[in-house]
C-alpha cells in the first residue's frame, strides 16, 4: 500500500509538473505573439522594441530567484561566486534578445521551429570542432529536423500571417534565430563548467547569476546612452498601460515555468523535462495556429510533424541510453 501510494504521489507531482510548464510556457508564448504582432491604443502603434522583454524578464527572474534563494535553500552558500556568470551573460543577453527580434521578420511558429533544431549547430560543433563521432540514429534526427524546419521556410506563408509582422523577411528571422541557437551553445557549454568546477551551484545560483549580469548588460544597452531604446519602451507602456501588463505577464510566466522546470529535474531528472518542454513547444504551435490566427499550409503541417518526429526519435535514443547505462554498471 505504501509503494502504490509513493507511486500515486509521484504521478500527481509528475502532472503537476506538465500542467505548470505548459500553462506557464504556452501563455508565455501567446503573450510574446500579442506584442510583437498588436497594434495598441487609439493610436494603433506597435511595441517595436521587443528587446525590451529580454531586460524585464531579467529584472523578474533576479529578484525571483533571489527571493527563492533566501526562502527555500540555504542562501547559496558554496555554489560559483557571482561574478564567473559574466560571460556566459554575455551571450544569455545577446542570444534571446536575437530571438524574440526575429517575431518581427518571422511569424510566431516559424520561430519555435527554428529554435527547435538547437541540435543541428550542437552537432556540427561537436564533429567538425572537437572531431565527435555521432551514430546514424543521431545523423538520422538532425537530418529530419533540419529538412523539416528547411521545408516550412521554404514553404508559402499565408498572406494574414503575413499582414501581422512588422517587417516580413524571412532570412532575416530565420538568421536571427540560429544566431540565438549559436549563443545559447555557449551559455549551455559556461554553465556546464560552472557546475562541475562549483558542485554546490543549484538551479537558483545559476538563475541568480545569470539573471544579474543579464540586468547590467541590458541596463546598459537600455539607458546607457540619451537615444537608447529603454526610454522609448518605458514611455510606449505609460501611454500603453494594456502593454505594460502584458510585459509584466509574460516575465511572471517565465519566472514560474522556471519553477517548475527545476522541480521536474530535480524529481524525475532531464530526460522528463527535454519530453515534456518538447511536446509544449508542438503544443504552442497549434494554440498559436488556432487561437492567434496563424494558418498553416498543409505542406507546413507536414514540415511540423517531421521536426517533432526528428526531436521525439532523439528523446528515444536518450532513453535507451540511459537504460543501458544501469546494465553496464551492474556486469562491472
Amino acid at each position: 500500500m505504501e509503494a502504490q501510494g509513493s507511486g500515486l504521489r509521484r504521478v500527481f507531482i509528475l502532472a503537476f509538473c506538465v500542467a505548470g510548464i505548459w500553462a506557464a510556457y504556452i501563455y508565455q508564448g501567446v503573450l510574446q505573439e500579442t506584442l510583437s504582432t498588436k497594434r495598441f491604443g487609439a493610436d494603433s502603434k506597435r511595441f517595436e522594441h521587443l528587446a525590451f522583454l529580454n531586460f524585464a524578464q531579467s529584472v523578474v527572474c533576479l529578484i525571483w530567484s533571489f527571493l527563492m534563494i533566501n526562502i527555500w535553500s540555504d542562501g547559496g552558500n558554496g555554489g560559483a561566486p557571482w561574478w564567473s556568470y559574466w560571460s556566459a551573460g554575455i551571450t544569455n543577453t545577446i542570444g534571446p534578445a536575437m530571438g524574440i527580434e526575429a517575431l518581427k521578420y518571422i511569424s510566431y511558429p516559424a520561430q519555435v521551429l527554428a529554435k527547435s533544431s538547437k541540435m543541428i549547430p550542437v552537432m556540427l560543433m561537436g564533429s567538425l570542432v572537437y572531431g565527435i563521432r555521432y551514430t546514424f540514429p543521431e545523423y538520422f534526427c538532425t537530418l529530419l529536423v533540419a529538412g523539416g524546419v528547411s521545408s516550412f521556410a521554404l514553404s508559402k506563408t499565408s498572406s494574414k500571417t503575413i499582414s501581422k509582422l512588422a517587417h516580413p523577411n524571412a532570412p532575416l528571422g530565420y538568421g536571427l534565430c540560429f544566431l540565438n541557437l549559436a549563443f545559447d551553445g555557449f551559455t549551455n557549454a559556461t554553465q556546464d563548467s560552472l557546475t562541475a568546477r562549483y558542485p554546490k551551484t543549484n538551479a537558483w545560483n545559476i538563475m541568480l547569476g545569470m539573471n544579474l549580469w543579464g540586468t547590467i548588460y541590458n541596463m546598459v544597452f537600455m539607458f546607457g546612452f540619451p537615444s537608447a531604446i529603454g526610454y522609448e519602451a518605458v514611455q510606449f507602456c505609460r501611454q500603453h498601460p494594456e502593454a505594460a501588463w502584458d510585459i509584466f505577464l509574460y516575465c511572471l510566466c517565465g519566472a514560474v515555468g522556471q519553477n517548475f522546470i527545476f522541480l521536474t529535474i530535480s524529481r524525475f531528472g532531464s530526460l522528463t523535462n527535454t519530453t515534456i518542454t518538447t511536446t509544449r513547444k508542438f503544443v504552442s504551435i497549434v494554440v498559436s495556429s488556432l487561437l492567434s490566427g496563424n494558418p498553416l499550409s498543409q505542406k507546413q503541417w507536414g514540415s511540423v510533424i517531421m521536426v517533432f518526429s526528428g526531436l521525439s526519435y532523439q528523446i528515444y535514443l536518450k532513453w535507451k541510453k540511459l537504460q543501458r547505462s544501469p546494465k553496464k554498471r551492474k556486469s562491472t
